[in-house]
C-alpha cells in the first residue's frame, strides 16, 4: 500500500509512549469499525497498556463473538467519569461520526485518526487516511506490519472480521489483490472464517425479516427507474419489536433491482431523527450527496442523518440532491 511510512511510524510512537486510552469507534457500529477498534484493543493490552473502548450506542450482537467486545461501553446507557488525553478513533469518516464523545477528551487530547473513507476531514492530531483501502481494518493490518506489532489469533480475526464484512464477503469492487493476501494471512493464524461469515453475513433475526417486509412494503421505484426508495417508520419499529439494529443490510435490497442506479434506505430512528443510507451500482458518487447532508462515505455506500425533520421532508432534500445528479427527474 502507498504510504509514507512515518506515518504508520509516528502512530505506532504515539501508542507505544503513552499508556492509557480512549477507543472509539463510529456511531451506527458496522463490522469494521468494531473489528477495528477491538483489534486496536488487543494491540494495547499486548503492549500493557490500559484502555477504555466506547460507543455511543450499542454493538449488534452479531459482533459478540469477537474478543473484548463485552468491554465496549454504550455511552447511550453507561456513563464515563474520566478525561482521556489520548484517543483513538477508528473508521470515523469525520469527527461527528465519532458520536457524542467529545466531553471525554481531555483539554490537551490528542487524536490518532485511522480511517479509509475518502470524505474523512483529518480531524486528528495524526491522521492515517487510506481512502483506497478496502476497510480501516485492512489500514489496521498495514500497521501491524509496518510497525512490527505482532499478530495473534484474536487480532487477526478482528481484522478478517472487518476486512470481510465491508468487501460484502469479498464480492464488492474494493476486493483488490492486497485484500485477498491479507485475507489469506489471516487464516495461517487460525482464524474460523466459515463461522466468521455464517455470523456477519449468513445469519438474520426474525426482527430483521419482520423490518424487512415493512421496508420492502414501502419500496418505490422513480427517475425512470434508475432510484429505489424505501423507508422504515418508528411506527414500524414499534409494532415488529425491532430497532435500528435490526436494519443492516436492508439498503442493498433497492440497490440490487436489475437497472436501478441508487438505493435509499430512510429510517426513522427517533422521532425527527432520519438516517439516510445510500448505495450506488457504478455511476453515482453517493459520498458527494451525503457530504451535502452532514454525512459521508464511499462513492458506492454513504449515509448521513438529518435531525429536526419528518421522514417526508428528508425525502425531499435528499431525493432533490439525487435528482440533480441523474439529471432524470423524478416520475412519482
Amino acid at each position: 500500500m502507498n504510504i509514507d511510512q512515518t506515518v504508520f511510524l509516528d502512530a505506532a510512537r504515539f501508542v507505544r509512549e503513552n499508556e492509557r486510552f480512549l477507543i472509539i469507534s463510529h456511531v451506527n457500529p458496522d463490522g469494521d469499525t468494531t473489528g477495528s477498534a477491538l483489534a486496536m484493543a488487543l494491540l494495547l493490552e499486548q503492549m500493557g497498556k490500559s484502555y477504555v473502548i466506547v460507543n455511543q450506542g450499542s454493538t449488534p450482537d452479531m459482533f459478540s463473538f469477537l474478543p473484548r467486545s463485552n468491554h465496549i461501553i454504550n455511552l447511550s446507557e453507561q456513563t464515563v467519569d474520566e478525561k482521556f488525553s489520548c484517543v483513538i478513533a477508528v473508521d470515523a469518516a469525520d469527527s461527528s461520526r465519532m458520536g457524542e464523545v467529545t466531553h471525554l477528551f481531555a483539554p490537551d487530547a490528542q487524536i490518532l485518526n485511522i480511517d479509509h473513507h475518502p470524505t474523512n476531514d483529518a480531524f486528528g492530531t495524526y491522521n492515517i487516511l487510506l481512502p483506497h483501502a478496502a476497510a480501516t481494518a485492512e489500514i489496521m493490518y498495514d500497521w501491524c506490519v509496518a510497525s512490527s506489532f505482532s499478530l495473534t489469533k484474536e487480532i487477526a480475526t478482528c481484522i478478517y472480521t472487518g476486512l470481510l464484512t465491508d468487501t460484502g464477503g469479498f464480492r464488492y469492487s474494493n476486493t483488490t489483490p492486497h485484500v485477498m493476501e491479507i485475507a489469506s494471512h489471516l487464516l495461517t493464524y487460525g482464524v474460523s472464517s466459515a463461522e466468521i461469515a455464517e455470523r456477519c453475513l449468513e445469519s438474520i433475526t426474525l426482527k430483521h425479516v419482520q423490518v424487512l417486509k415493512r421496508a420492502l412494503a414501502s419500496l418505490k421505484l422513480t427517475n425512470e427507474g434508475l432510484v429505489a426508495t424505501m423507508q422504515i417508520s418508528k411506527q414500524d419499529f414499534l409494532e415488529t419489536h425491532s430497532t435500528n439494529d435490526d436494519t443492516g443490510g436492508i439498503v442493498n435490497y433497492g440497490r440490487n433491482i436489475e437497472g436501478v442506479e441508487v438505493g435509499i434506505l430512510f429510517t426513522e430512528v427517533e422521532e425527527g431523527i432520519i438516517k439516510i443510507s445510500l448505495r450506488s451500482r457504478a455511476k453515482v458518487d453517493v459520498a458527494q450527496i451525503a457530504k451535502n447532508i452532514g454525512g459521508g462515505g464511499h462513492a458506492r455506500a454513504a449515509g448521513c442523518t438529518m435531525k429536526d425533520v419528518t421522514l417526508e421532508e428528508a425525502k425531499k432534500s435528499v431525493l432533490t440532491l439525487v435528482d440533480q445528479v441523474l439529471g432524470v427527474e423524478r416520475n412519482e
